[in-house]
C-alpha cells in the first residue's frame, strides 16, 4: 500500500477517536456505495454525522478540508441517503469534515460541523 494511503488511514484512526472523545457512536466506517465511501458515519443524540477526513502532512498547499469537491459532496450526500434509508433510521443528518494537519504525533485537528447542508 502506498504511503500516502497509510497517511490516510492513520488520519481516519485519529479522527475516529476524536469523535470517541466527543461521545459520539461510530455506527460504521469506510461504508461504500456505489462509487462513494464515507470515512466515517457516527451518531451523537439524534444527529447522524457523515464525516469525511482530509488528512494533510502541512498546509503547504491549502487546507485539507479545501479539497473536497462539488462532485465528492454529491457522492457523499448519495452515499449518505442510501444509508439512512438501508437502515431505516429517523435522524437529523449532517456533513461534517475532520481536518488533519501533521505527522505522528504532532498534528492538529479541526472538526466542522455541518460543513455543507445539502441533505
Amino acid at each position: 500500500m502506498a504511503d500516502h494511503n497509510d497517511f490516510g488511514i492513520q488520519g481516519e484512526i485519529i479522527a475516529r477517536n476524536y469523535l470517541v472523545k466527543k461521545e459520539y457512536k461510530i455506527l460504521a466506517q469506510n461504508w461504500r456505495y456505489r462509487k462513494a465511501e464515507i470515512d466515517i458515519i457516527a451518531i451523537k443524540k439524534n444527529d447522524l454525522a457523515i464525516v469525511e477526513v482530509k488528512t494533510r502532512s502541512s498546509d503547504y498547499y491549502g487546507k485539507p478540508q479545501d479539497f473536497i469537491n462539488t462532485k465528492k459532496i454529491q457522492l457523499l450526500v448519495e452515499a449518505a441517503n442510501a444509508y439512512v434509508i438501508k437502515n431505516n433510521l429517523d435522524v437529523e443528518v449532517r456533513f461534517d469534515i475532520i481536518a488533519i494537519i501533521g505527522k505522528n504525533e504532532n498534528f492538529k485537528i479541526e472538526h466542522f460541523e455541518n460543513a455543507f447542508l445539502y441533505f
